[in-house]
C-alpha cells in the first residue's frame, strides 16, 4: 500500500483514488469526459467503473419507500392534477411517447404532481430523468439536475442554427436517454428553443428512430407568464423569437393545465385568492395599458406603494439597527430588484444604518499555488 505523508495525516493510495473518483464524477456530469481525456491521472478500472456509475445513479432509489410514498399521496390530487398524473402514467405504460407541456402558474401544485410521477416510475425500477432549467428548480426534484448537465446541452445555442447535445453514443448518458421511460424538464419556459431542438435531434440519433424525440416521452412544465429566455443585448422581440412557443416543435405539444391555486384552496383565504387572481391577470396581459407611456397601472389593492427607496427600506426593514441580529426577523424579509446597480444601492443604504466596521469578503475563481 502506497502512503504519502503530509504534516498532519497519511494519504493512502485508496484515499487518493477515491478523491479522483469524486473529481471524475463532477467532470462526467459537467462535460461527459473522463480524467484521462482531460490530462489528469487515469483511474484503475479494477477500482472504478466510470461508464456504469452514471447509469447506476438512476437505479439507487429506494423502490419500496417510493411506493409507500405514492400510495397515500395519489388520493390527495385534485381533479386537474389527477388528470395529468393518470394521462402521463398511461403514456408511460403504453410506451407511446410524445411531447407534453404542463402549464402551471405558481401555487397550483406542479412540483407535487411531477414528484409523484417520478416516484411512481422509479418505484417500478424504471428510469425517469428529472431536469430543470435552473439549479434552484432542480433541487426541488428528487434526483434533479440542470438541463445543461443532464442532457449535455451545448454552450453555443445562440450562435449555431442546428445545435446537438455533446454526448457520445457509447456513453452512460446516451444509455440513459435510450432506456429512460420519461424525461421531465421543469421551468422549460426559461430555455432557448434551440435547446429543445438539440435534445430532439440527439435522442432521434441515439435511438435510431425518426419519430419526435425518437419516440421518447418528454414532459415539459413551467409558466410562460414568468421568466423567458435571457438573450444578452436583445429586444423583447428577440426573446419572443427565442421562446419555446416559436420552435417548430411546439405544434406537436399536447397541453395540460393546472389552474387551482392550492395555497388558496387549503387556506381558504379570500385575500390570497384575490392576489392570485390579480397575478394571473397581470401575466395574461389583462391589465389596462396606458397608451401614452406604454406602462400598466397596478390595481389599488395589489400592493402597498412607496414614494422612494428610503421609504421602501423603512417599510421592509424597520429599526434595522436594533433588529439585524434577530435571524428569524431578518430571514422573513427581502427587497427584490431587477438590476444589480439597484441591489448595490439598496445594500449600501441598509448597511450604513448598522453600526460597526464594514468588511467585504470576495470570492475567487482561481487556485492559489
Amino acid at each position: 500500500m502506497v502512503r504519502r505523508k503530509t504534516d498532519n495525516f497519511t494519504i493512502t493510495e485508496e484515499m487518493r483514488n477515491e478523491a479522483l473518483i469524486q473529481i471524475e464524477d463532477i467532470c462526467m456530469l459537467m462535460c461527459g469526459s473522463l480524467l484521462a481525456t482531460l490530462g489528469m491521472p487515469a483511474l484503475s478500472s479494477s477500482m472504478h467503473d466510470a461508464f456504469n456509475r452514471e447509469f447506476q445513479r438512476e437505479h439507487h432509489f429506494d423502490q419500496p419507500n417510493l411506493a409507500e410514498r405514492v400510495r397515500p399521496n395519489v388520493p390527495l390530487l385534485n381533479a386537474e392534477q389527477k388528470n395529468v398524473y393518470d394521462s402521463i402514467m398511461k403514456v408511460v405504460c403504453d410506451e407511446t411517447g410524445g411531447l407534453y407541456f404542463l402549464d402551471a402558474p405558481g401555487g397550483t401544485g406542479k412540483t407535487f404532481v411531477i414528484s409523484l410521477i417520478l416516484a411512481t416510475i422509479r418505484s417500478r425500477s424504471q428510469i425517469a430523468v428529472a431536469v430543470a432549467s435552473s439549479g434552484i428548480a432542480a433541487t426541488l426534484l428528487e434526483g434533479g439536475r440542470t438541463a445543461h448537465s443532464a442532457l449535455k446541452l451545448p454552450m453555443n445555442l445562440l450562435t449555431v442554427d442546428q445545435p446537438t447535445c455533446t454526448m457520445n453514443k457509447n456513453s452512460a448518458t446516451a444509455k440513459l436517454m435510450r432506456e429512460c421511460k420519461i424525461i421531465i424538464w421543469d421551468e422549460c419556459t426559461m430555455a432557448h428553443k434551440r435547446a429543445l431542438e438539440a435534445v430532439d435531434q440527439t435522442i432521434k440519433d441515439l435511438r435510431g428512430d425518426s419519430k419526435l424525440f425518437g419516440g421518447a416521452l418528454i414532459l415539459l412544465s413551467g409558466d410562460f407568464r414568468q421568466t423567458l429566455p435571457v438573450i444578452p443585448k436583445s429586444t423583447a422581440a428577440d426573446e419572443v423569437i427565442a421562446c419555446l412557443k416559436s420552435s417548430s416543435l411546439w405544434r406537436y405539444v399536447k397541453k395540460f393545465k393546472l389552474s387551482t391555486n392550492m395555497r388558496v384552496a387549503l387556506q381558504n383565504d379570500p385575500s390570497a385568492a384575490e392576489f392570485s387572481r390579480q397575478l394571473l391577470a397581470l401575466g395574461n396581459g389583462e391589465i389596462p395599458v396606458d397608451v401614452s407611456t406604454g406602462l400598466i397601472s397596478f390595481p389599488a389593492n395589489f400592493c402597498e406603494f412607496t414614494s422612494s427607496k428610503e421609504e421602501l427600506i423603512t417599510k421592509v426593514f424597520p429599526d434595522i439597527a436594533q433588529n439585524y441580529k434577530n435571524l428569524d426577523w431578518i430571514s422573513e424579509r427581502a427587497i427584490l430588484a431587477a438590476k444589480n446597480n439597484d441591489v448595490d444601492s439598496l445594500n449600501f443604504v441598509i448597511q450604513s444604518q448598522i453600526a460597526g466596521e464594514l468588511h467585504s469578503y470576495k470570492s475567487v475563481d482561481s487556485v492559489a499555488y
